[in-house]
This record gives structure tokens, C-alpha cells and sequence, in this order.
């Protein structure tokens, strides 16, 4: 178990219980607690960085430090200077020697280097789960007595506006079975004035059932001619063809889908259909009311699903012409629904499969007041979704959550 323990461990072999034992001892003359422990990190951390680098230096000039064989090769060493750099021990002050040609190129503390380690993935890491600059510089403070300020963890979380248009771009599967279309709602400043703006999230089930966020689109309005550019950039990034597109209510969609994938067929969300009903019933009515609707969109056909809205017409007009009137104006959209079988009901009844995922990219923006820029917007959302896939890898379609049965 030992020589295991040993092989996974590489410092086992380097560093003894002894020489452990005489590192604690020595901390215990450093402070206090944990800080005796923290400032020996530290002095450790500082001493690797600075022997590492005097290596690299001894390889890059071809001769040790104080060796014969380095007279007249052109370059030497030329001293040293002093940075402090940001580690997960806090900051240590290093020393990084230098060449007389400049040219030496340290791997181990790059040039112009002051965050080292996992310091920066750390940061887009509290950025993505919604922290602001100011509380990640609060935070890295508190923990690692790293003060690091709010325009600096701007700039390192700017580094992945190149990785988002890349992601924006890129080439995606050539068919989609289901392809889910919702909106989240932001505050952004524009011009001096702060706008509610919708960023619709777009995703696409594959042939073999795994889910994937197509791509993120802003707009201040929705319309035939904003869904035909959204759809026409995702024709261009090779969707060849879509079989069924839900979403809710979604203004001009439905007309640039018929111009763009004219065979498409656009299904509206019925559960948000019948949350839209329910809202004009009290709430002691509501579960009646909810059992009225039911024969509707478990209807076998369409000339069923007409009789049982007359029906449901009959009992609510009067007492809740609203919840009649809503089903009225989406009927057309509603009907397409019933063509399919109940097992492929239970994907499409609901926009449930996107809206998990706006639901967790809604607990991150609320902390915001508002964002500076449409950019600024963006990539907090992209750093969001792409910690929502990391963490929950590839999942295939589940069954709809809400407690609706169709």
C-alpha cells in the first residue's frame, strides 16, 4: 500500500517524515494557529518558484551559474528583479532572474505574470455561479489575503469573449428533432438608459437524445425579422432541418420558421398554455378547472379536442371568459400537438427541458442590477451555461417535471 501510495504521490518520495517534522518545527516559530502554517506555504512557494526559474535560466543559457564554460556565449545572467504574484497561498514576493539579451522566456512565472496556479479559473469559476467583481475580490481577500481589484477580475474574465465567439459559430448537427426556444430577461444599459432585453437561449435535442445549447441571441423586441436572422444563422451553421420547434408564444416565430424550414412544425407550450388559463380562475376554482382542460390536450384527434373545448367553453365563459379566450387565440398554434403520439406529447407539451436550464442562468443575472453592456450580459450567461454542461455532462430527455400529465 505504501509503494502505491508513493507512486501516486511523487513529493512522497522527496520530501520525508523527518524533513515534514522539521518544516512543522520550523513553522512554529513563524506564528500563530494556522497563519505559522500558511506563512511556511508561503516560504515554501516562494522558494520552488525561484529555484524553478533559476533552472529554466540554466537551460536556456547552456551553463550553470558561476561555470567557466559560460564565457563568451554571447549572454549571461544579468541579475535579478522583484514581483509579487498571486498564488492559492496569497501573494508571494519572488525574485526573477534575468538575461543580459533578454531573451530568457520563464515558463514556470511567465513575464508580466501576476496570477499563478488555478487564481484564474478560480475567478470565471464565482463569476459563472453569479458572483460580482467586487464580492470575488471581497472573497479572494477574505480566503487568501489575495487583494485583487473589481477592474482586474474584469479584464480576466474579458478573456473569454474570444471562446464565446468561437462558441457562437460553431458548426452544429445537421438535424434536430426538438429544438426548445425560451427567453430570459435582462437589464442592460443602453445608451445612458437601463432596458429590459430578452436573451432568448435556443436548445436542440440530437438523434440521440442528448441535449445542447445551440446559441444566445439579445433583443430589445421580437419579431418576424429578428427570428428570421436567428434562424438563418443557424441554417448557415449547418441545421439542415428541424422537425419540431417549441416555445411560447414567441412573437413573429412561427412566420420566419415557415420561410426558413417550411416543414418545421411549431408547437406551442401547453403547460404554459394552461398556467396562462388557470391565471383567470380564483384560486379555489383552479383545480376544477384544471380537470376541465385535461380532455382538451389528451384528446386521440383534433375534431375530439374541438368538442371537448366547446364543452369547456360552456362551464367557464362566464365565469372566466379570459381562460376560454386564451385557448381561443391558441388554438392554431395548440392543434399540431394532437397529431403526435402520447409518447412524443410527453417531450413537446412543455418547454420544461429549456427552462431548467433559464431557471439556473436566472439565479446567477439576478444578482446583477443591471450589466454595463450587451457583452458584458453575454458572457456572464455563456460562462453560466457552460458551467450548467460541465456539471451536468451529456443527460438525455427526461420525462416533463411539473406534475401535468398529458
Amino acid at each position: 500500500m505504501t509503494e502505491i501510495a508513493d507512486a501516486q504521490n511523487p513529493l512522497a518520495a522527496v520530501l520525508s517524515a523527518d524533513q515534514i517534522d522539521a518544516l512543522v518545527t520550523a513553522a512554529e516559530d513563524l506564528g500563530q494557529g494556522r497563519h505559522r502554517v500558511e506563512e511556511l506555504l508561503s516560504q515554501m512557494t516562494k522558494a520552488v518558484l525561484e529555484r524553478a526559474m533559476e533552472t529554466e535560466l540554466s537551460d536556456h543559457l547552456g551553463y550553470e551559474a558561476g561555470d567557466p564554460a559560460g564565457h563568451g556565449t554571447g549572454n549571461s545572467r544579468n541579475g535579478k528583479t522583484t514581483k509579487s504574484v498571486q498564488t492559492l497561498q496569497g501573494p508571494v514576493q519572488i525574485t526573477v532572474p534575468r538575461d543580459r539579451n533578454g531573451s530568457f522566456e520563464p515558463v514556470i512565472v511567465p513575464k508580466r505574470a501576476r496570477r499563478l496556479g488555478k487564481v484564474e479559473d478560480m475567478i470565471l469559476s464565482l463569476y459563472a455561479r453569479g458572483m460580482t467583481t467586487r464580492d470575488i475580490g471581497s472573497h479572494l481577500q477574505e480566503i487568501y489575503g489575495s487583494k485583487v481589484s473589481a477592474a482586474t477580475i474584469s479584464r480576466v474574465t474579458d478573456v473569454v469573449a474570444d471562446e464565446v465567439a468561437q462558441w457562437q459559430s460553431r458548426p452544429l448537427e445537421s438535424v434536430y428533432p426538438i429544438v426548445y426556444i425560451d427567453a430570459i430577461w435582462l437589464k442592460i444599459r443602453d445608451g445612458g438608459v437601463v432596458a429590459n432585453k430578452a436573451c432568448h437561449v435556443a436548445v436542440g435535442v440530437d438523434l440521440e437524445g442528448r441535449k445542447q445549447v445551440l446559441g444566445l441571441w439579445l433583443g430589445a423586441t421580437e419579431g418576424a425579422k429578428f427570428w428570421a436572422n436567428v434562424l438563418t444563422e443557424i441554417r448557415n451553421r449547418g441545421v439542415r432541418d428541424i422537425l419540431i420547434l417549441c416555445c411560447d408564444g414567441l412573437t413573429g416565430l412561427p412566420a420566419a420558421v415557415n420561410s426558413i424550414y417550411p416543414e418545421t412544425v411549431v408547437q406551442t407550450c401547453v403547460v404554459h398554455l394552461l398556467r396562462s388559463a388557470m391565471k383567470y380562475a380564483s384560486y379555489s376554482d383552479r383545480k376544477t378547472m384544471a380537470k376541465d382542460m385535461r380532455p382538451i390536450y389528451t384528446a386521440a384527434t383534433v375534431q375530439a379536442a374541438e368538442l371537448a373545448m366547446e364543452a369547456f367553453s360552456e362551464t367557464w365563459n362566464a365565469k372566466a371568459p379570459g381562460a376560454v379566450l386564451a385557448w381561443r387565440n391558441a388554438w392554431e398554434d395548440f392543434t399540431p400537438f394532437l397529431a403526435f403520439t402520447p409518447e412524443i406529447r410527453k417531450v413537446i407539451y412543455t418547454t420544461n427541458q429549456i427552462e431548467s436550464i433559464n431557471y439556473q442562468l436566472r439565479k446567477i443575472t439576478k444578482t446583477r442590477g443591471s450589466f454595463p453592456s450587451d457583452e458584458a450580459a453575454i458572457k456572464l450567461v455563456y460562462l453560466g451555461i457552460r458551467n450548467i454542461e460541465t456539471t451536468a455532462v451529456v443527460s438525455s430527455v427526461p420525462a416533463p417535471r411539473d406534475g401535468t400529465k398529458p
